[in-house]
């Protein structure tokens, strides 16, 4: 990697986020101009007093309405490219994301069992930690399934598998919906599409939190990504333990996947596509791969959720939709190369 086209990226791709940004939170049935956004957004940043040019009931909009639901897909942005460079890093194979290794849906089940059970009536925070749990099982399941011996496959071992789990978790997820109130079924199927409609202040705080810790130790770990591309024996060499760094990062990715589910449902393939896309342009060194790949997932996130409540107005897609539709080509894409190439070894054609 070229640090100055890392540097470059990073800077480029900050002032696009701004720009979607913008563009997100002025986008709707009321349209408001990019001037009048940032001029509300200066405002509820620094607590001043409203200035005369914006109305109440633009502000009312950008405050209650739309900055929540941007700011979350942001967040579940980013969280879920971070996780997806993370498992493509860990697991040396470029299909590697959480949507396809499953789990999103493991995440998905252990919110829809505390649903179904009514759990979530005791607590709010069992979804979520149920949701970790159902992340973290299949995370558990796919490495171990995924070692060849003492060291992680590159084959297609990963990809089965995760195929396998989604189909397993799927299936108990319907089962939950079978089960359930028609209240709690709403809620289960809304998970199961993933979207950000109605999204509200309280959503956005705790995955905020969970980012703020999880993705620096994701960038912590990116040298040690690094010579883990180089195989675990050479890796061993340099200094670094590999079980240890593929068990920390895989419960921080699984984390980061859990509270994306918990907070937008299941969106796929955004872990997918931005890794790809990001290491054309600055190369495979972790370094300058991660954040820029975290940035360019919000980005992503945030312009197909814009474009999710806007294409079919006045009816609003799911985004999660969007991404599959998006994602499930590029996937086939990738499967095709992956194939016509005879599975050349990670990282050459990258």
């Amino acid at each position: 990697m070229k640090r100055s086209s890392a540097t470059l990226a990073i800077v480029l791709l900050g002032v696009l986020l701004a720009s979607t940004f913008v563009v997100g939170v002025g986008t709707g049935p009321v349209t408001i101009r990019p001037a009048r956004v940032a001029e509300i957004v200066r405002e509820l940043a620094l607590g001043r007093e409203p200035a005369a040019g914006a109305s109440e009931t633009e502000r009312r909009i950008v405050r209650d309405v739309r900055l929540p639901r941007v700011i979350l897909a942001g967040l579940v942005g980013l969280a879920l490219a971070a996780s997806g460079t993370v498992m493509q890093g860990i697991f040396r194979n470029p299909l590697a994301e959480p949507y396809l290794l499953g789990l999103s849906s493991g995440a998905t089940m252990g919110a829809a069992a505390v649903i179904a059970l009514g759990a979530d009536r005791i607590s709010p925070t069992f979804v979520p930690a149920a949701a970790f749990c159902g992340s973290l099982l299949a995370v558990t399941i796919v490495y171990r399934l995924g070692r060849s011996g003492s060291t992680v496959s590159d084959g297609a071992t990963l990809v089965l598998a995760g195929v396998a789990l989604s189909a397993l978790f799927a299936s108990i997820t319907s089962f939950c919906i079978v089960v359930s109130s028609p209240d709690q079924t709403r809620g289960i199927v809304f998970g199961m599409m993933g979207g950000l409609a109605g999204a509200q202040w309280h959503q956005v705080g705790p995955l905020a939190l969970v980012v703020l810790v999880c993705v620096p130790v994701l960038l912590a770990f990116a040298r040690d990504l690094d010579a883990l591309a180089l195989g675990e024996a050479m890796a061993a060499h340099l200094g670094v333990n590999p079980a240890w760094v593929q068990r920390t990062l895989l419960v921080a990715a699984a984390l980061l996947t859990a509270s994306c589910v918990a907070a937008a449902g299941t969106i796929g393939f955004i872990g997918l596509i931005v890794p790809h896309a990001l290491r054309l342009v600055v190369g495979p060194d972790h370094r300058g791969l991660l954040p820029t790949a975290a940035l360019a997932g919000a980005i992503l996130l945030i312009a197909c959720d814009t474009a999710a409540r806007t294409i079919a107005k006045p009816t609003e897609i799911p985004v999660g939709i969007l991404t599959a539709l998006l994602g499930a080509p590029f996937f086939l894409y990738l499967l095709r190369r992956r194939t016509a190439a005879g599975r050349r070894p990670w990282g050459a054609d990258a």
